[in-house]
């Protein structure tokens, strides 16, 4: 397994708008993506500019797949103007 962790600063007057596109970049990633196992999305309602993904993939390949995804690509830009700052991180091994 390969766990992918990202967190979003978004800007306060674009956070119904970035939920909106990461809820359906989500839900087509597990849908269509066979190496993609899980793929939540996670806010607390006191720091709500704050997103918190949590993805989870057979391997790091199946990441670099889901990247070139058009509705990645998509996500990818569409969010851009959202967004005030984006932290990614990887994890080579999940124990269950």
């Amino acid at each position: 397994m390969y766990a992918v962790t990202v967190r979003f600063e978004i800007k306060p007057e674009a956070e119904a708008a970035f939920l909106d596109l990461v809820r359906q970049n989500a839900h087509a990633s597990v849908r269509d993506e066979p190496g993609c196992r899980q793929f939540d999305v996670c806010v607390d309602p006191e720091r709500p500019q704050e997103v918190f993904l949590y993805e989870i993939y057979d391997d790091r390949a199946s990441f670099e797949a889901h990247m070139t995804t058009s509705h990645f690509i998509s996500f990818d830009a569409a969010i851009d103007p959202l967004v005030m700052s984006k932290s990614v991180q990887t994890f080579a091994k999940v124990f269950r």
